[in-house]
C-alpha cells in the first residue's frame, strides 16, 4: 500500500526523534494555514486548540495559527475576502454571499452548530415577552453579529414591524453592560454566549434575562461551520480532509475530557474563568450542537432536505437575488468516514 502523506509525517517524525534531530525539520514540511474564529477564546472553541496541541494538524501537514474573531459573520466574510484560509464562521452569512457574489463564497465542510443559537435577550423585568413586543424599541449588538445580520429574516418570519425599530452598534463586549445597565431594550447575540458573559459581567441570567430566541417562530437554521474557499477544497481536497480530521479528533477529545479542554483554551486566555468556560461549553454541546439528526449523520454532517429548507428561509426572508444550491453551500466530501464520526454529544 503506497505511504500516505500522514503516514510519511509520523515515519520522518520518528525517525527525527530517534536521531535527536529539532522539530524544525519536520515543520518545514507543514503547510501553514490560518484561521479565524467566531469570537474570542471560550470553551466552545477547545476542540481547534486540542487539534492543534495533540498534533492533529501536524498530523495532517499543517501547521495551524488560530486568531480570535469579531463575530461568526465577520468570519465567513474574511476568509472570503482571502484574509484567512479558514473560518469557524455562520453558514446564514454564507447562503447570503452566495446568493449575491456567488463567484467570492466560500463553502462550509463541517457544520458544527446545527441547532439555531439566534436570540435577542432582554431583560426578565422588561416588558418585551415575545417577538412582537419587539416593535419600537431600542435594540444594540456588534455589526458582525450573526444574530444581528438574521434579524431581518427573523422579523419577516415572526410578522414584526421594524420600521420603529431603532438598532446601535456598539462593541460586543460591550453587550451585556449595555443591556444591564438599560441603554438598550434588547441586544443581539447567541444565547450561550450572552448568558455566560452575563454571568461574567456579575449578572444571574438565569433570573435576570429573558431570550426571544428565533428557532421558537420557526427559523430552524444551522449556525457555525467550518468556511474555507473553494479554490483551498479544489487545489487541496485531501489537506482539507485531513484538516476536518483533526478537528473531528479535537472534539473527540472534549467529549473525552472537557476539563482537559477549558486548559487549551487557558494555554491561549490565562485569564479566562474556568469553571464558567466549561459551564460555556457543555451548554453549547448540549444546546447548539445537540439537534436530534445529530444521531443520523453524525457531527460535520447536514439532513439535506433541512439544509435545503433553511437556505430557503433565509433567501425568501432577507429577499435575496437568487437560492444558492446547498453543494454551493456545503460539501460532505472532506468529513471523516462514517466509522469515525461522531454521532452523540452528552
Amino acid at each position: 500500500m503506497p505511504m500516505t502523506r500522514r503516514d510519511f509525517l509520523r515515519t520522518s517524525g520518528a525517525s527525527a526523534a530517534a536521531l535527536g534531530l529539532a522539530a524544525p525539520a519536520l515543520a518545514q514540511d507543514l503547510r501553514p494555514l490560518r484561521m479565524v474564529l467566531n469570537w474570542t477564546y471560550q470553551g466552545p472553541q477547545s476542540w481547534f486548540f486540542l487539534a492543534e496541541d495533540n498534533g492533529y494538524f501536524a498530523d495532517a501537514g499543517i501547521e495551524m495559527v488560530i486568531d480570535q474573531g469579531s463575530g461568526s459573520g465577520a468570519a465567513v466574510g474574511s476568509v472570503a475576502g482571502g484574509a484567512y484560509d479558514v473560518g469557524f464562521g455562520d453558514v446564514n452569512a454564507l447562503i447570503r454571499l452566495a446568493s449575491t457574489e456567488p463567484e467570492d463564497a466560500p463553502l462550509c465542510v463541517y457544520q458544527m452548530y446545527n441547532a439555531p443559537p439566534f436570540t435577542v435577550a432582554v431583560l426578565s423585568s422588561s416588558d418585551i415577552m415575545t417577538a412582537a413586543d419587539l416593535e419600537g424599541r431600542l435594540l444594540g449588538g456588534a455589526a458582525n453579529d450573526g444574530a444581528l445580520k438574521l434579524f431581518p429574516a427573523f422579523a419577516n418570519l415572526a410578522g414584526i414591524d421594524t420600521s420603529g425599530i431603532e438598532i446601535l452598534n456598539f462593541q460586543s463586549n460591550l453587550r451585556e453592560q449595555m443591556l444591564k445597565s438599560e441603554q438598550v431594550e434588547g441586544v443581539f447575540g447567541y444565547v450561550n454566549t450572552i448568558r455566560f458573559s452575563a454571568k461574567l459581567s456579575g449578572m444571574n441570567p438565569d433570573e435576570e434575562i429573558r431570550f426571544i430566541k428565533f428557532g421558537d417562530y420557526g427559523m430552524d437554521l444551522y449556525s457555525n461551520g467550518l468556511i474555507i474557499p473553494k479554490a483551498l477544497a479544489e487545489e487541496s481536497p485531501d489537506l482539507v480532509s485531513g484538516m476536518v480530521a483533526a478537528i473531528n479528533r479535537g472534539v473527540a477529545d472534549t467529549l473525552a475530557d472537557p476539563e482537559a479542554a477549558i486548559e487549551a483554551v487557558a494555554r491561549r486566555e490565562p485569564l479566562i474563568n474556568r469553571e464558567v468556560e466549561l459551564e460555556r461549553l457543555m451548554a453549547t454541546l448540549t444546546d447548539e450542537m445537540n439537534h436530534p439528526e445529530l444521531a443520523v449523520t453524525g457531527l460535520g454532517n447536514v439532513d439535506p432536505e433541512r439544509f435545503a429548507t433553511s437556505i430557503d428561509i433565509v433567501v425568501e426572508a432577507d429577499g435575496l437575488p437568487r437560492t444558492p444550491a446547498p453543494e454551493e453551500i456545503f460539501s460532505d466530501a472532506f468529513l471523516p468516514p462514517e466509522s469515525e464520526r461522531i454521532y452523540k454529544l452528552i
